[in-house]
C-alpha cells in the first residue's frame, strides 16, 4: 500500500503489527512505544522526520486508551501528571526545533539515531541491574508485604531532601514532599526527546517516575501514560504544522494499538513493580539494536 504523504510503500498488516505490539508493551510498561516503533518505521524506509510526526500521532491515541484502563485500575496521579505536562510541553517544542535544524545541516539520521543508541543502552543495563537487585530483596525477606520495591533508593532520598520551594505533595503516590522543579525537570527532559527522537519519553519517564521521585512502579505506569496522551498530542500538533505527520499511516498503526493497549494495561495487575521493571529493561535494547542495524544499512521488508 502506498502512503501519498511521505511517498513509501508499505504493507498495511504490518503497521498494524507494529501498532498492536506498540499498544501491548506500552500499556503494560507504560511507555509510548517510539523506541520501538520508530525503528521499525525507520528500517521500512519512513523518512526520519515523519517517522518522528507519525508514530507521536498514533502515540497519542493509543495512551488515551491505555490510560483508561490504568485510571480505572488506581494507577493515575492525576495531579502529578498534570504539573509534569508544564515542562514536558516547552521540552517538546524544544525537540521539535531541534528536528528543523538538524534536518536543514543534512546530519539527521545519524545524530538522532547514534542519540538513540546511547540513551536506550544506558537506561536497559541500569534498570536491569536495579530490578535484578530489587528482586533479590524481595526474595530475601518473605515476610515483606508490599508490591513494590527499589534496589537504588539512594537518589530518591537526596531528591526528597532537596527543599527547594515551592514543595508539593503526592497523596497518590505515597510521597510527603518534594520540590515542584524536580518534577517540572523530569517532564522538561522527557519533552525534549518526544520532541527530538518522535518518542512519548515514557522510556525515560517511567524510569525517573521510580528511581528520581520515588513513584511506585505501578502508578509509575499508568500516570506515565496519561501524561504521555499530552506530549505527544502537544508533538503531533507541532510536527502536523511543519509537515511531519502521515494521518493514514498513523490511523492504521492505530487500530492495532488500540487492542493491544488494553491487554496490556489490564496484566499489569498480576506482576510485582521489580518484575515489571526487568522485562521494561529489555525493551530499550531492543530499539537499540533495530537502530544500529539500520545505521549500518539493514532494512525491515515491510
Amino acid at each position: 500500500m502506498e502512503f501519498p504523504i511521505t511517498g513509501v510503500v508499505i504493507n498495511p498488516i504490518f503497521l498494524i503489527g507494529i501498532g498492536f505490539m506498540v499498544g501491548l508493551l506500552g500499556g503494560f510498561f507504560g511507555v509510548g512505544g517510539g523506541f520501538l516503533a520508530g525503528p521499525l518505521m525507520f528500517s521500512s524506509g519512513v523518512p526520519i522526520n515523519f517517522v518522528v510526526g507519525t508514530d507521536l500521532a498514533h502515540m497519542t491515541g493509543k495512551s488515551i486508551v491505555a490510560a483508561r484502563r490504568h485510571r480505572a485500575l488506581g494507577h493515575v496521579d492525576l495531579k502529578l501528571g498534570f504539573l509534569m505536562i508544564v515542562g514536558t510541553v516547552v521540552g517538546v517544542e524544544i525537540g521539535a526545533t531541534i528536528i528543523e535544524i538538524l534536518e536543514k545541516t543534512g546530519n539527521i539520521d545519524m545524530v538522532i539515531g547514534i542519540t538513540y543508541i546511547v540513551i536506550l543502552l544506558l537506561i536497559s543495563g541500569f534498570t536491569a541491574w536495579e530490578s535484578i537487585k530489587a528482586i533479590r530483596i524481595l526474595g530475601q525477606d518473605e515476610q515483606m508485604s508490599v508490591k513494590d520495591v527499589t534496589g537504588f533508593s539512594g537518589i530518591t532520598q537526596r531528591v526528597h531532601r532537596l527543599k527547594l520551594w515551592p514543595m508539593v505533595s503526592f497523596p497518590q503516590s505515597g510521597i510527603e514532599s518534594i520540590s515542584l522543579w524536580v518534577v517540572v525537570g523530569v517532564g522538561l527532559l522527557t519533552g525534549v526527546l518526544a520532541g527530538a527522537l518522535g518518542v512519548g519519553g515514557g522510556f525515560i519517564r517511567m524510569p525517573m517516575l521510580v528511581y528520581v521521585i520515588g513513584v511506585p512502579t505501578h502508578v509509575a505506569v499508568g500516570t506515565d501514560l496519561f501524561e504521555i496522551v499530552f506530549s505527544a498530542g502537544y508533538g503531533t500538533l507541532t510536527h502536523a504544522v511543519k509537515g511531519n505527520v502521515d494521518v493514514l499511516m498513523a490511523l492504521v498503526m492505530q487500530t492495532g494499538a488500540a487492542v493491544g493497549a488494553q491487554i496490556g494495561a489490564t496484566a499489569t495487575r498480576y506482576f510485582v513493580g521489580p518484575r515489571i521493571r526487568l522485562f521494561f529493561s529489555v525493551l530499550p535494547l531492543i530499539g537499540a539494536v533495530l537502530v544500529i542495524l539500520k545505521l549500518l544499512g539493514w532494512e525491515i521488508p515491510g
